[in-house]
């Protein structure tokens, strides 16, 4: 590993978390895999104690396994549990699409309508971490804007252990201009309040991410 993923304030847990998570959605530390910790603390420049800490956050996000006294593990899903997660994704964003355009306010409109803009400047570059990392947020924030706390919290906790799927999902170059059309449609849906037209799109984008990646798993 590159000596640049070396933690600059090391008393910052979310951010041994964050490099720890972006290793595994890069898939630098593959799933399945055993985490070396000894190895990672001293790549990270950090000390036992807060990485461990991020092990166990990153274990409640569903993305490691942590066994005492046998090591902590990458989670690998099975293509069942993808799909099976998927599937759920799809129908919980198809309903924060409709209730979204019913219930936020222009500012919020707004404001998903320049994350997606942000998100297209990434694309333009082909700067795909950053991307991800802005698609992550638009979805978690549609969620949020839904005002419905019980779909925010289920939505959080299937997105967070789908993380490396749906970063593999953009893969391919003509994956990712698919993904891209996705979102142009969901923006105008979001634009015209079209909650109807946003659902489907939302619940569309989620079929054809299993497209995406089923044979990458």
């Amino acid at each position: 590993m590159d000596a640049s993923i070396a933690i600059t304030n090391r008393s910052l847990h979310d951010q041994v978390v964050s490099r720890v998570r972006d290793l595994i959605i890069e898939g630098t530390l593959e799933p399945g895999s055993r985490i070396d910790e000894a190895h990672l603390i001293e790549e990270l420049g950090v000390s036992r104690t807060p990485f461990r800490e991020a092990l166990r956050t990153l274990a409640a996000e569903g993305l490691v396994i942590v066994r005492p006294s046998k090591g902590s593990i990458v989670r690998k899903l099975t293509p069942e549990d993808v799909f099976s997660m998927l599937e759920v994704l799809g129908h919980l964003e198809k309903l924060a699409g409709e209730l979204v355009c019913e219930r936020a306010s222009d500012k919020d409109i707004q404001s998903l309508v320049d994350l997606h803009e942000r998100m297209m400047d990434c694309y333009r570059l082909r700067d795909r971490m950053p991307y991800y990392k802005l698609n992550q947020e638009f979805h978690s924030r549609l969620a949020d804007l839904s005002g419905n706390g019980t779909l925010r919290e289920v939505q959080s906790n299937i997105q967070a252990r789908l993380k490396r799927i749906r970063y593999i999902g953009n893969q391919k170059p003509e994956s990712w201009a698919g993904a891209v059309a996705d979102h142009e449609e969901m923006v105008a849906a979001l634009k015209n309040r079209d909650g109807r037209r946003l659902g489907e799109a939302m619940s569309s984008h989620l079929s054809k991410t299993w497209d995406r990646v089923k044979d990458s798993i």
